[in-house]
């Protein structure tokens, strides 16, 4: 090896091993929540909500492999539904996790290598990084770049700790990638001179150079189409790019050739990518369009800037001729083609949430807590460097417009303000940003070492070849610890208090939901069955032994993957059911108008309604929590767009407060939690978890105080299972204008008593339907241990009967006579 070999390695190896260092911290501070993952009774306790869906997609992977489960009947019952998710991340997953296994993996290796994933490619994400920022900057810029990265907290570290096996890190891994590549193939095919008439004449010696890196980017940016079914986002933030950059080139002068060039290129190599795709999460033929519109539109943008110069015309008018053509050809698409006109649409309009949709948590605006303006999202995921990255933004803008930078610069600007946009209407953007504001800072930091001196101390370290601890000066220290205190400590605090919890069910819907699996009648399917997808019109056929479980959409995906039993609704915020453009629609089925329902009946019609068969109900059973009852309420009332009412302002000696009201209490959401389902006719609780601090006793008091309740002041279950049954029909005779009431004790599977009771006034006769076993669970049924302690009695005046009530009764509504 010749010494300017050797020179090469020992400059490039502490580049090296700083980003190998980078790597390690990342994958440290998330992997440091292991033991709330790992459970000690051996649960593993994913993050979140879509985490649990990806397991199940990998789970169906494994047992199926190849094949991506493509239709899940196991979700959204009656219906089932198509696959949400774009394949790529499951599928890597599932091959990596088969090959572990030797083709049988274990369920142990699929949970473990599932949890590890996600830490594994958080901390990928520090390489894209450094060459990114090298590619734009230099080396020094790269290595600080991969270091701030590697700590950087709030949604980018959330979305890929431990346990938190979501496509969402995939995201930001791929488009750093792609950003990576785009960088060095504009500055490439910029300095090559790329040119059509070159190709014309089969003279490539220009392209070569710029040849690998585009053909890279448009492959990243194909494998980032496959990992996210809205990753059309990533292509449109490129084609804006090679707009501005078609601009910008114009007006001083320059060929835009290379940039038409390039984006055909990158867009059709993706393109392909996506054309051998089968499924995109419903949107591959968005992705097809998005892809052929930016091929046609970057030679038509270079034609337009080469004719202009032909003719002599005021270069100042490209941007508004440009301008006019892109209006100009919405307008057209509109009265043409309505599915390009929408493919324009859907873009703008991709992160506008309204209603319900802004309930989500992930899809409300940034800069907003509690629908009030605040910039602690901004601090929680960014800290010092959200600031500092502000400070580069305007620094190279001011660059940019004053000076003849360079396009991949300005591919820098515009990815960060389009993030920014994003990011502002939907905070989940914030894990793309993590990016942008470590490469920014990164390089306000070198500058301000610079400027304290270090360049010329390493320039002169080099030039001795040896380390002189007296060359040191005071500033190059000060400028050290100015980074490490300022630009790192505060992330590196932030992300270290944050890798000490991770998200998930806790231990009451664990049990739930593992009650749920063996305590409830089987439904009939398969949990692993690849399912045949149902022909175009026509819907899944289910055996008649199916049911659906109705809650929240929030916690679909846990019933689904740890109850192995069917939600009604899940957090693809399907079953929902609701409005969700104007209070003139029709109210919809769905988990939002079943729990604010205002009475039994209004409830048990929408679960009615839920099935198309009119002899089937849409579920069997409804889960509920103590945050469905309280905190989660106004989100339910909110998919109905009718939020009036649920709660009302009281005068208190502290003042004027909202507190629950009428309309609230008479939810079927209340009825159930707070009022165990007590005088329902065809409800009845099964299952309660061990009680949970909560608000509930507050809502209970409430009651008490305002409506002259006589609620016992306690927490009950965190999480309570209701079962729908016909319910057994008790009738007799009574004197007339008797008042007639059937009561019995029933408790609960924890030992919690609460009296259930109807009342009747008697026409000579009376009749009660009612929903609970007094001789205990059957074989093949539900297997409850929520009961009543003893018959029914039925009391009307002086006179008292006791009425045993069989489950076989309560499941046929059987017609028992006093």
């Amino acid at each position: 090896m010749t010494n300017e070999g050797k020179d090469n390695i020992i400059n490039i190896l502490p580049y090296f091993a700083g980003v190998i260092l980078a790597f390690l911290i990342a994958l440290y501070i998330r992997t440091i929540p292991k033991a709330s993952v790992f459970l000690s009774n051996g649960f593993v306790r994913f993050g979140g909500n879509d985490p649990w869906y990806h397991l199940r997609n990998v789970e169906s992977i494994v047992n199926n492999f190849p094949n991506m489960l493509w239709f899940d009947a196991y979700t959204q019952y009656p219906n089932g539904t198509d696959q949400v998710f774009a394949p790529l991340f499951d599928l890597v997953l599932g091959t990596i996790i088969w090959i572990l296994g030797g083709g049988n993996p274990s369920q142990d290796l699929i949970y473990t290598v599932s949890a590890y994933y996600p830490a594994f490619l958080g901390a990928l994400v520090v390489v894209p990084t450094y060459f990114a920022a090298k590619w734009l900057f230099n080396r020094e810029t790269g290595i600080l770049a991969s270091l701030l990265i590697a700590i950087s907290s709030g949604q980018f570290l959330s979305r890929s700790i431990l346990g938190f096996n979501d496509h969402h890190i995939a995201e930001t891994l791929l488009s750093t990638i792609t950003a990576m590549f785009l960088i060095m193939a504009i500055r490439k095919a910029n300095d090559s001179g790329i040119f059509f008439d070159d190709l014309k004449g089969s003279r490539f010696e220009n392209l070569k150079p710029a040849l690998p890196y585009l053909v890279l980017s448009g492959i990243a940016l194909g494998a980032y189409s496959l990992a996210w079914k809205g990753a059309l986002f990533f292509s449109f933030i490129i084609g804006v790019y090679i707009a501005i950059q078609h601009v910008m080139d114009h007006l001083n002068g320059r060929s835009t050739d290379y940039l038409a060039i390039s984006g055909m290129v990158i867009f059709a190599v993706a393109l392909i990518i996506v054309l051998l795709t089968p499924h995109l999460g419903g949107t591959k033929a968005l992705h097809i369009k998005g892809l052929l519109a930016g091929i046609v539109a970057f030679p038509v943008l270079t034609g337009m800037s080469i004719a202009m110069s032909r003719k002599k015309f005021n270069k100042y008018y490209y941007p508004g001729l440009a301008a006019v053509l892109f209006v100009g050809g919405i307008i057209i698409s509109k009265q043409v083609s309505p599915s390009a006109y929408s493919l324009v649409t859907s873009v703008f309009s991709y992160f506008m949430r309204t209603g319900g949709g802004l309930t989500i948590a992930e899809a409300s605006p940034l800069l907003s807590m509690g629908g009030q303006f605040s910039l602690a999202p901004f601090w929680g995921n960014f800290t010092t460097l959200g600031y500092i990255s502000l400070l580069a933004i305007i620094f190279l803008g001011y660059e940019a417009f004053k000076k003849n930078t360079s396009p991949e610069r300005t591919f820098l600007l515009v990815w960060t303000f389009m993030i920014i946009w994003a990011m502002l209407q939907q905070n989940r953007f914030a894990y793309y940003y993590s990016v942008n504001a470590a490469i920014l800072s990164a390089y306000v930091g070198i500058k301000f070492m610079e400027l304290a001196g270090w360049k010329g101390l390493l320039e002169d370290i080099r030039s001795k070849n040896k380390f002189d601890i007296k060359n040191i000066k005071i500033w190059p220290v000060v400028s050290v610890l100015v980074i490490i205190l300022v630009f790192m400590y505060p992330s590196y605090n932030m992300s270290m208090q944050q890798s000490q919890y991770t998200g998930g069910p806790n231990g009451y819907w664990i049990e739930a939901t593992m009650w749920l699996n063996s305590n409830t009648p089987d439904p009939g399917l398969d949990y692993y069955e690849s399912y045949e997808v149902p022909a175009k019109g026509e819907s899944y056929q289910y055996p008649d032994t199916a049911y659906g479980v109705m809650s929240w959409w929030d916690y679909g995906h846990w019933i689904e993957v740890i109850g192995h039993r069917i939600p009604n609704a899940n957090p693809f915020q399907q079953g929902v059911g609701g409005r969700r453009n104007s209070i003139e629609e029709e109210n919809r089925p769905g988990a939002s108008t079943f729990f604010t329902a205002q009475s039994e009946e209004e409830a048990t019609a929408v679960l009615e309604a839920v099935h198309p068969d009119p002899d089937k109900a849409g579920a069997r059973y409804i889960v509920s929590d103590v945050e469905m009852a309280t905190g989660k309420f106004y989100a339910m009332a909110a998919w109905t767009l009718d939020t009036n009412d649920y709660y009302i302002p009281v005068q208190t000696d502290m003042g004027t407060q909202t507190v629950p009201g009428p309309r609230y209490f008479n939810s079927m959401e209340s009825r159930l939690h707070i009022f165990d389902a007590r005088g329902l006719e065809q409800y009845r609780m099964v299952y309660e978890s061990p009680v949970g601090n909560s608000a509930e006793i507050g809502y209970k008091n409430i009651y008490n105080a305002l409506f002259e309740g006589d609620l016992a002041l306690e927490n009950t279950g965190y999480v309570k299972i209701f079962e729908y049954v016909e319910g057994a029909q008790i009738v007799g005779e009574a004197p007339d204008g008797e008042d007639v009431v059937i009561s019995t004790t029933i408790m609960t599977n924890i030992g919690r008593t609460f009296v259930y009771s109807q009342s009747a006034v008697s026409d000579g006769t009376y009749s009660f339907t009612v929903p609970y076993s007094t001789q205990g669970p059957i074989e093949g049924e539900t297997q409850f241990d929520t009961m009543p302690i003893g018959a029914y009695k039925i009391t009307y005046g002086s006179f008292v009967e006791e009425v045993d009530v069989s489950e076989r009764d309560v499941l046929d509504g059987n017609v028992i006579e006093i």
